[in-house]
């Protein structure tokens, strides 16, 4: 019997050895070296890298496409990009908000990201990003999973009916709650807070996202909180602790213990170096903190951490293009990861570790009976993936080719000579 499609000549991580991939009625069947293989349609990897999609951990889909609107970001400094977005979301509409989170998810999708857990700010009280990104997820569930949770960007505590409008949300059908405990006035506030994230989490069943400790401010220690409501609650591998820039200025002892609190609750951490290494630092004269978390010892604990974009083209970050390998590639520098095995462990970060922060590990990655969602890469291995950031020559969603790009080569005419060359080894 016939496949839908097979793609032959792929090799996959870790083997030497290139397979054969077969997939029908949008489930991988069968992978073998055999050459034997039938299919409707064939895919010849030839020799390149094939490996589950990309996983967005952390993005703001509501805000993505607005930099510039209503005016730039001068100082580039987080909070003149939240009184920014504060007076351009006064300007949404759910025509506006459908537009720029489509074209964003066709840009991941462009680059082999077929998963993506949004953040979408609830400081409204109509809810109309809400409503819109949850039009937008039903619109791209057949090729896309996506994830949201109900983001409060004015805060909790402060903020009238922030409860009230999270817990709508979650009503309505978002995924998951999330906070933000350093933007609080007082530390007890902050406190409070997260108190009442968990407390809506749980009634609801539902994640917990938080925005936690994103500051230079060494003293900003909402994460060991974040962790004991995670380990008292039996919660932790629901929970995620996104940014904690704060650590990378904590001393070495208390990081060491709030890192162990981490441990025991078996949290999930997300770092988003883009935006993390432009928006922090910025009251330092010299020498500037990189102002990312402890990636490292986070990795050394065992404990699971994935990367996001976070801003695209925002009041944030009026950068990015949606690419998680660019994404990774700033981690791996800035992050001091260049030793073979790190690098690796980097790449696990936009893959791997992504679907164990989304909980969908057990519906991904290229194995006999998982659904057929796969990306070949112009890389003969992950760490060449890292170095050139290639292009995604094939994205495959459900036995499906939704994106294909073509290998950038360069042709060369020096003297009487003309060649074509690539950047590959």
């Amino acid at each position: 019997m016939k496949n839908q499609l097979t793609i032959k000549n792929a090799k996959l991580h870790g083997q030497d050895q290139l397979v054969y991939i077969a997939i029908d009625q949008g489930m991988i069947r069968h992978i073998s070296t055999h050459t034997d293989v039938e299919a409707s349609e064939t895919i010849d990897a030839q020799g390149a890298l094939v490996i589950p999609p990309f996983v967005q951990s952390h993005v703001h889909l509501d805000s993505a496409l607005t930099v510039g609107e209503p005016r730039e970001n001068v100082s580039g400094t987080l909070y003149e990009g939240i009184e920014i977005w504060a007076q351009r979301q006064k300007q949404i509409t759910r025509e506006d908000v459908l537009a720029r989170a489509l074209k964003t998810i066709k840009w991941h999708v462009g680059q082999g990201t077929l998963l993506i857990r949004s953040h979408v700010d609830i400081s409204d009280p109509s809810l109309t990003a809400v409503k819109a990104l949850l039009e937008v997820k039903e619109k791209v569930a057949p090729y896309v999973t996506l994830q949201l949770m109900a983001f409060p960007q004015e805060g909790i505590m402060d903020y009238p009916q922030a409860l009230e409008l999270m817990e709508e949300a979650v009503k309505m059908g978002v995924d998951g709650v999330g906070g933000t405990p350093h933007l609080e006035f007082t530390r007890e506030e902050g406190i409070a807070s997260i108190n009442r994230v968990f407390d809506l989490a749980e009634k609801y069943d539902c994640f917990v996202d938080i925005h936690c400790d994103e500051t230079d401010d060494e003293q900003s220690r909402f994460l060991e909180h974040v962790a004991l409501q995670a380990y008292r609650r039996g919660y932790g591998p629901r929970t995620t602790a996104g940014h904690t820039t704060a650590m990378h200025s904590y001393n070495h002892a208390y990081a060491d213990k709030v890192l162990n609190l981490a441990q025991r609750a078996n949290l999930h951490f997300v770092a988003n170096p883009l935006s993390n290494i432009s928006l922090m630092g910025r009251f330092d004269s010299y020498p500037k903190r990189r102002g990312i978390t402890r990636v490292k010892e986070i990795i050394e604990r065992g404990l699971n951490i994935s990367l996001g974009h976070d801003n695209v083209m925002d009041p944030f970050y009026g950068m990015g293009m949606a690419s998680m390998l660019q994404v990774a590639n700033m981690c791996l520098h800035v992050c001091q990861m260049t030793g073979i095995d790190e690098m690796r462990q980097i790449f696990d970060m936009i893959t791997l570790n992504g679907a164990k922060t989304l909980q969908v590990k057990d519906a991904y990655g290229i194995e006999e009976g998982k659904p057929a969602n796969l990306v070949v890469l112009d890389a003969h291995d992950e760490v060449d993936a890292l170095r050139r950031m290639p292009a995604v020559t094939k994205v495959i969603s459900l036995g499906k080719v939704v994106a294909a790009t073509e290998p950038v080569r360069t042709r060369l005419s020096l003297g009487n000579n003309e060649e074509v060359i690539d950047y590959r080894k």
